[in-house]
């Protein structure tokens, strides 16, 4: 890798990918994060950033081939709580009601003072910490979900970081944005049966066939990702203070309306977890944004999309304006 900073980590071949190298990088005195990287490393660097309880390995494959071929140089991490990356415990933090929170952020009351693990703003700084990390100057971003989140309050806290931004399914919890809808709002507190290996590959499959794109949803694929996600590192409680973390950041317009980067807003038409309101909002309130609505697509990342998300992806981030 020319790059020298990123030929100072131990990268080795990753362990399901055969796309990537994997490493694992310090980024603050007290985090560690599992990345991949993959491609062409004189590209342009995109950094990937998912979303709530979702580690590295839920960006298929298939994207990422397809994001290399346009020309990218592709980095995924897991966040911390998640994956092979720094978990975290505070056991003296009191009980939090994550219903109860929900309802005070959908209508914009104040959550802040709830003492939580941490907060998006710390998941930013890890972001920040591991460009600084691989030693680039810039970087495109993309955001998924909270990850979306996320990249909103890292393109505002460090503008000279990002040098455009892109987000997909995602929201900055303005008040009195439209709700999720029952059935999404559910995915989000049922348990699985048990924690055994079997229960947990059926809860993933029941999970993306009630947020997921009907009709385009490969079972095969996501009974395989919900396995893997099982043996790499099954750890329940990081995916709960994610959800704090979001619930007690509350929203976060202020960040939006900082952000400097030409941001592209992409929605699907039929998310009902974070429905397309959630985008436009977003949109409207980062100055230099762009929102583009995805017909038939909810709340995950099926083949059937993928070559037009990369392609306004390389237009937005690639091709000369």
């Amino acid at each position: 890798m020319q790059n020298p900073a990123l030929s100072r980590h131990e990268w080795y071949p990753s362990p399901i990918s055969d796309l990537m190298q994997q490493a694992i990088i310090p980024v603050s005195d007290e985090i560690e994060l599992c990345v991949e990287v993959g491609g062409n490393p004189n590209n342009p660097p995109l950094l990937l950033v998912m979303g709530l309880g979702s580690q590295l390995i839920f960006w298929p494959e298939s994207f990422i081939k397809r994001l290399i071929e346009a020309g990218f140089f592709v980095i995924r991490f897991d966040n911390r709580d998640i994956g092979l990356s720094t978990k975290i415990s505070r056991k003296d933090l009191p009980k939090v009601n994550t219903i109860a929170a929900m309802m005070k952020l959908q209508f914009g009351l104040d959550n802040s003072k709830t003492p939580v693990p941490y907060r998006i703003d710390d998941m930013a700084d890890d972001t920040a910490g591991l460009i600084r990390a691989l030693g680039f100057r810039q970087v495109q971003v993309l955001g998924a979900s909270m990850g979306g989140i996320i990249g909103q309050v890292l393109a505002a806290k460090y503008p000279h970081l990002v040098n455009r931004l892109a987000l997909i399914f995602s929201t900055h919890n303005k008040p009195l944005l439209a709700p999720p809808r029952p059935k999404q709002l559910y995915s989000l507190i049922k348990r699985p049966n048990s924690y055994e290996e079997e229960d947990i590959v059926k809860h993933g499959q029941w999970f993306i066939r009630t947020i997921g794109s009907q009709g385009h949803i490969d079972e095969e694929a996501v009974a395989e990702v919900a396995r893997l996600r099982y043996r790499r590192c099954f750890y329940p409680i990081g995916s709960l203070q994610q959800l704090k973390a979001i619930l007690m950041t509350g929203s976060i317009q202020p960040y939006s309306r900082e952000v400097k980067a030409p941001t592209l807003v992409m929605h699907g038409s039929h998310d009902g977890l974070l429905p397309p309101s959630h985008g436009k909002a977003v949109a409207n309130d980062i100055p230099n944004a762009r929102f583009k609505l995805i017909k038939g697509m909810s709340h995950d990342l099926p083949e059937y999309f993928q070559p037009f998300i990369v392609s306004q992806l390389k237009k937005h981030m690639l091709d000369k304006d």
